[in-house]
């Protein structure tokens, strides 16, 4: 009983966030995702992934190795993906970018900071920053065959996370006025990522969705289990071990209906697994989070 309350007590919040942006689009609301999007991503969740980085105390060797984890956990997700999708017959452009990576921004971050305080999100930073890059670039060229290390760079979410580390390393913080003023406008992150979510999911219209159930399930077990096996390798310590299992294993990210829609890939069928996927975690996230607890 207290394991359950303790998970429902962290998944709660995340959910009804995002129910709020559901229900606010179905009220008939105005909601302007790209503008909300652009506020978030090139200035709440950097100034976010900034000031973690700065404030952490976890040390850069343990980060480091959690670094690698990431790395290690998403080729070995890439490696399983590509398999799946080669034997089912379904497209690469479509399929194998949205199997691959999750919402680890969205619903990852609050995920950790709910479960494992400051600390673990902290870690789930640092994993998310790793899937951004991986995303702009690998994921791109996927969807597209036009992906650049370059365009990646002049991302804020990756320079941010540059800078950040770069202020870890050499223990530097930037003047209590300034900090304070990021630090406000990082809090905004995840409250307004949850409730886009929301309202993105409510204006998707989901094809396949047959597929799309399949394709889900089997996206959860190839992360979590290739994220669990990465972990046991590297022996890392309970919660930078649950933060990744927590962050590999998070459903489609609105952001593969977005690519598939900009780069002309089966965007209806992303939207599925989008919603298909979001719809399963509110089951798959709790029984996750009760074997990491």
């Amino acid at each position: 009983m207290n394991l359950f309350l303790t998970v429902l007590e962290i998944v709660t919040p995340v959910f009804l966030l995002g129910a709020i942006g559901f229900a606010w689009v179905r009220m008939g609301f105005e909601y302007q995702v790209e503008f909300v999007t652009r506020l978030a991503m090139t200035l709440a969740v950097p100034c976010l992934i900034f000031t973690s980085l700065m404030r952490t105390e976890i040390g850069p060797a343990a980060l480091a190795t959690l670094s690698l984890a990431a790395l290690a956990a998403y080729g070995a997700v890439t490696l399983m993906s590509f398999l799946l999708v080669q034997f089912s017959g379904l497209g690469h452009r479509t399929y194998l970018a949205p199997i691959i990576f999750g919402n680890t921004g969205n619903l990852g971050l609050p995920l950790a900071l709910f479960a494992f305080g400051e600390v673990g999100l902290g870690y789930a930073v640092v994993v998310f920053a790793i899937m951004a890059i991986l995303s702009f670039t690998f994921g791109v060229w996927l969807v597209s065959g036009g992906g650049s290390p370059v365009k990646a760079i002049k991302e804020p979410i990756v320079a941010a996370t540059l800078l950040g580390a770069l202020f870890m390393w050499r223990g530097w913080e930037t003047p209590k006025p300034l900090t304070n003023t990021l630090e406000l406008i990082g809090q905004m992150a995840i409250p307004i990522m949850l409730i886009t979510l929301g309202v993105a999911v409510a204006r998707l219209k989901p094809g396949r969705m047959g597929r799309a159930v399949w394709l889900s399930l089997a996206k959860v077990v190839i992360c979590v289990g290739a994220a669990w096996g990465v972990g046991l390798w590297l022996k890392l310590p309970p919660i930078p071990f649950a933060v990744l299992v927590m962050q590999v294993s998070t459903p489609v990210a609105v952001t593969s209906y977005m690519l598939a829609e900009k780069y002309g890939a089966d965007s209806d069928a992303v939207a599925g697994l989008v919603v298909v996927s979001t719809v399963l975690a509110i089951i798959t996230i709790p029984l996750t989070l009760a074997l990491l607890l």
